[in-house]
């Protein structure tokens, strides 16, 4: 009976003691973790739909000249008014063939997507020698495969693309060639020239300049 005592004694301190060493924390820790795990189980990821505007596919950009004149602005390094800017949407090609999947030759062409591509002189210009007054444009084109006809037009603050030609302000006629780019994005962008900038529209492996003087 001694001996079965002492064995049973035994088990009981070794059974007993992690418990009463146990310091009340530990708990509590647990439960925290657990709090946690439930709180990020119930947290929005990033698929939940946004209530208020959802995010485009073809993303809305700005190109201005001189380029980067914002943050010329900010840092104090540039004096004046911008000459020009260029506000559009990006569509990107998604496996697919610029001619004929997303453009048809001869059909007119946004120059971007969603709302019409619009063009903000900020002083007179001239282009292919005509003069163009300070203003906002929306600016489309009619793609063809070696040159593309440019379009200014009055009809701003629209979406898509409806031409109405007596509301055009001018056309011009510029070349387009193929380049070593193949980019997704459709991209418009400004490149400084001697006597002002090329306004230099690209996507996929095509590119077309239109001269504009200042």
């Amino acid at each position: 009976m001694k001996i079965q005592t002492k064995v049973l004694t035994v088990w009981l301190v070794i059974f007993l003691l992690p418990a009463c060493n146990q310091k009340p924390g530990n708990n509590d820790a647990q439960s925290k973790t657990t709090d946690t795990s439930k709180a990020l189980q119930t947290t929005p990821n990033e698929t939940t739909v946004n209530p208020y505007a959802a995010v485009d596919i073809s993303p809305m950009d700005m190109s201005y000249f001189p380029p980067a004149y914002p943050q010329l602005k900010m840092g104090n390094s540039i004096n004046g008014d911008p000459l020009a800017r260029v506000i559009y949407s990006r569509p990107h090609l998604q496996g697919r063939k610029l001619f004929h999947d997303v453009l048809k030759y001869g059909e007119p062409w946004r120059l971007g997507a969603n709302e019409s591509t619009e063009l903000q002189l900020y002083s007179d210009a001239v282009i292919q020698d005509k003069k163009i007054k300070a203003g906002r444009y929306v600016l489309y084109c009619i793609p063809e495969p070696d040159q593309w006809t440019i379009v200014l037009n009055s009809n701003i603050d629209s979406w898509g693309l409806k031409p109405d030609s007596t509301k055009d302000i001018a056309r011009f006629i510029v070349p387009v060639k193929q380049s070593a780019n193949h980019l997704e994005y459709f991209t418009i962008v400004f490149e400084k020239t001697v006597s002002g900038a090329d306004m230099i529209m690209a996507w996929d492996n095509l590119e077309a300049r239109l001269p504009v003087n200042f």
